[in-house]
């Protein structure tokens, strides 16, 4: 007796690209680059309004009142952060490890300065909160292909 072995019609994907984001569904793509995009767009201003309205002396003087730790390390730092790494969402350049970064700032920014604030806006952690749970699902999906690092795998 011969025993027939079936197997699943392959569509030409990896087993190693097949866990990434670049399989997903093409509305689901447009629906991560709408969210990298529009979530980088927001990190980007913050961080510019950081840098080029505030300045670092600003921001260090307005960390330290709202009791941030090591104001003068850590304004200029979330300020970059912020800055380069909203741009790098926006191009889906370096996605995953900028998204980790700019994460662990809104944890920072949730546990030092906005959990006193309660829940609801302006004071609270709902912006904060999504923020980050926005760029923890980018940490974890990556950029999407339609993104400069879809491009750089393929090459």
């Amino acid at each position: 007796m011969t025993t027939m072995t079936r197997t699943a019609p392959t569509s030409g994907v990896s087993a190693e690209t097949s866990a990434t984001a670049d399989s997903i569904d093409p509305r689901a793509q447009i629906g991560l680059t709408l969210l990298r995009v529009v979530v980088g767009g927001v990190f980007l201003a913050h961080g510019a309004q950081k840098l080029f309205v505030f300045g670092l002396g600003g921001v260090a003087g307005a960390f330290e009142g709202m009791g941030v730790p090591l104001p003068e390390l850590m304004g200029p730092a979330v300020a970059f952060a912020e800055f380069f790494g909203g741009a790098a969402l926006v191009l889906g350049l370096f996605t995953r490890s900028a998204a980790a970064v700019l994460a662990t700032v809104m944890l920072g920014a949730i546990v030092w300065v906005h959990l006193p604030g309660g829940f609801f806006a302006p004071d609270g952690v709902e912006f904060v909160l999504t923020l980050f749970a926005a760029a923890v699902a980018l940490a974890l999906s990556g950029a999407g292909s339609l993104s400069v690092d879809a491009v750089r795998r393929r090459r």
